[in-house]
């Protein structure tokens, strides 16, 4: 047996082991990485930690920080009770707010991974208290992030039709953008029928607040409730001046990642860090509250998927599927090879690779490039609700008052869904018409 399929199949035991035994699934990726990477791989340990995903520690750890000071201040309270209003109290109006938020966000050029980490722990407050089921917001949020994705000026936009051009390519950003838009959001169509989205239309911020079992909101905090009507606590509204500079930092977060390019974690931990200095007893036990098994979870599995990457199994699977004689089964199985790396590593790492890795496919002329580019691209990105993935990691540590184990199933379960079909409608909508 070859070390790369090796790898492979003690990643399907990771899942097995995980999924049966309540054991933290990070623990056990990180053993993983050690066993396969030292003796299939022949790394040292140098060469196992130079994949821990240093940057996703800081950017979980920051963000959830810096939101549980907020939360322990009455900040995103606030923030509930403002953005209900901007709404005019239609409920189920948010879960397409954060949608478009984070949408216009990763469009006009933030890393999606960016754009939820700012948008996804207000969202998901927004779930707790008002009975929205936390997957249905969640799932929203990153849809939102990757309809945006792939505009002209985006991240992801820039770095496909950047290779399509390096390598003498046709392509068309107008019509992967497109395709990523109206992809993301006919499932989040789908998504909020299916998770209860229409039982939100006629409830708004005057009916009393329930939830359903799912969203395990935070019911009444911070309210009081009269008859069937429901009338926020005056210090609810109050801007205190520690509320005032939690929102000045939210603004800075927001400025500091989209116009300066600074890393979210780092500024994300040290705005948090500096309102634990000014109002210590608000930020006392924000430390308990960061997501530490979340953080456990998402930085074991990567650090595995990176020694994947370094022994070469990603390459390994790309040149086995770019050997068949099949065109059509070829561009299937490279938009599923995309869509599964994709589901626990960087997308724009993916695409980055992959894309180059189809080159000499492409180049056969016997699939139509801006359709398979199209179908990889958007296979690759929207399986990021999966909670191994970057984005996935960010909706769960920012959910608040909700079961994240049952949680982290629900997300695992859509993202494992999402991976098994979405290439395969990609392929069929995208793929087999330019033919």
């Amino acid at each position: 047996m070859s070390a790369e399929l090796l790898s492979i199949l003690v990643l399907a035991v990771l899942f097995v082991v995980g999924t049966t035994r309540s054991v933290n699934m990070g623990a056990l990726a990180f053993a993983a990485a050690f066993g396969v990477g030292t003796l299939a791989a022949g790394l040292d340990a140098d060469g196992i930690f130079a994949g821990f995903p240093g940057d996703l520690f800081v950017v979980l750890v920051g963000v959830t920080y810096f939101f549980a000071i907020a939360r322990a201040n009455g900040t995103t309270d606030w923030l509930v009770h403002a953005g209900i209003r901007l709404v005019r109290g239609r409920i189920a109006l948010i879960p397409w707010v954060m949608f478009t938020v984070t949408g216009v966000l990763t469009a006009i050029g933030a890393v999606s991974p960016a754009a939820v980490a700012i948008v996804a722990p207000l969202a998901m407050g927004f779930a707790a208290r008002y009975g929205i089921k936390p997957l249905l917001m969640g799932a929203l949020v990153v849809h939102g992030a990757q309809a945006g994705g792939f505009s002209p000026i985006s991240i992801y936009g820039s770095t496909v039709n950047g290779i399509l051009e390096r390598e003498g390519l046709p392509g068309s950003p107008v019509a992967l953008f497109l395709a990523s838009l109206f992809a993301n959001l006919a499932i989040a169509a789908l998504l909020f029928v299916a998770l209860g989205g229409l039982r939100l239309r006629g409830r708004d911020l005057g009916d009393e607040e329930t939830t359903d079992g799912e969203g395990g909101g935070s019911g009444g905090t911070g309210t009081t409730v009269t008859g069937t009507r429901t009338t926020p606590d005056a210090d609810l509204l109050r801007l205190t001046p520690a509320r005032i500079a939690t929102l000045v930092g939210l603004v800075a977060l927001v400025v500091a990642v989209l116009i300066f390019d600074l890393d979210a974690g780092l500024t994300a931990i040290t705005l948090a860090v500096l309102l634990a200095v000014v109002w210590p007893e608000d930020s006392k036990a924000a430390v308990a509250h960061i997501t530490w098994p979340t953080v456990l979870l998402i930085c074991g599995m990567l650090t595995y998927v990176a020694v994947l990457q370094e022994m070469g199994t990603i390459d390994w699977a790309g040149e086995h599927v770019g050997s068949i004689g099949i065109p059509l089964l070829a561009a299937l199985l490279f938009c599923y090879i995309g869509a599964v790396v994709s589901a626990f590593a960087s997308s724009v790492g993916i695409i980055g690779a992959l894309i180059p890795l189809a080159v000499p496919f492409l180049e056969q002329g016997e699939i139509g490039v801006v359709g398979m580019v199209a179908a990889l691209s958007v296979s690759a990105t929207v399986v990021d609700v999966s909670p191994f993935s970057t984005n996935g990691a960010l909706v769960l540590a920012a959910a608040e008052d909700t079961d994240r184990e049952r949680f982290f199933r629900q997300l695992m379960l859509y993202g494992g869904a999402v991976t098994a079909l979405a290439p395969l409608v990609f392929w069929l909508a995208l793929v087999v018409p330019g033919l």
